[in-house]
């Protein structure tokens, strides 16, 4: 990913989506707070990237986008960034009638559950470097969600993970794949109209 940023900045590459799947890890954000490491049983790698800790692995999509925000917008703006982030997440979701929601001070997408409580279903961790981004977006698809468990996720403590195949959206991860695909060119089309 470091190479890809660098070769974007130096006009030796164009803006990459990379779409895969971690083994299981936790990662550290630059806000990270060891006391929300409850129980590591997998292991911990610091990143770059905003945010507190999260969890990563098999039956959740990764993206990481690595774009020139400068080309893409009259005026670059993290912001704004992060908003099509979620507008990308909330369209791709969509496709399978599910409803993924903004919550104000709270980073992620999340759903309304039967009971009235909220989930998180995607995360977000972004970091920005000469205005080329890179880093992304998590969604469950069918992860492990017992997983979350060891850390509190990006910080939240009253609030719970959720996955589309808890949803009962039981989905493939190429089903995903496409859907993300299909909205992806909300990351350029809609940032220049911005």
């Amino acid at each position: 990913m470091e190479q890809a940023v660098a070769d974007i900045k130096a006009g030796a590459d164009d803006d990459q989506i990379w779409l895969l799947e971690h083994p299981p890890l936790y990662t550290a954000g630059t806000s990270a707070n060891a006391r929300d490491l409850r129980n590591p049983q997998f292991p911990v790698f610091e990143t770059g990237r905003g945010g507190e800790y999260t969890y990563h692995g098999p039956g959740q999509r990764v993206s990481y986008v690595m774009m020139d925000l400068k080309k893409h917008m009259q005026t670059p703006d993290i912001k704004k960034y992060i908003w099509m982030l979620e507008e990308w997440i909330i369209r791709t979701l969509a496709e399978f009638d599910v409803r993924g929601e903004r919550r104000e001070g709270r980073v992620g997408i999340w759903v309304v559950m039967d009971d009235g409580t909220e989930s998180k279903i995607a995360a977000i961790g972004v970091r920005i470097r000469h205005w080329i981004t890179f880093h992304g977006i998590s969604i469950n698809v069918n992860p492990d969600l017992s997983h979350f468990g060891g850390i509190v996720p990006c910080g939240i403590s009253n609030h719970g993970v959720t996955s589309l195949h808890a949803l009962d959206k039981n989905i493939s991860m190429q089903e995903l794949d496409e859907a993300l695909i299909k909205h992806s060119e909300i990351l350029t089309r809609s940032i220049r109209s911005l």
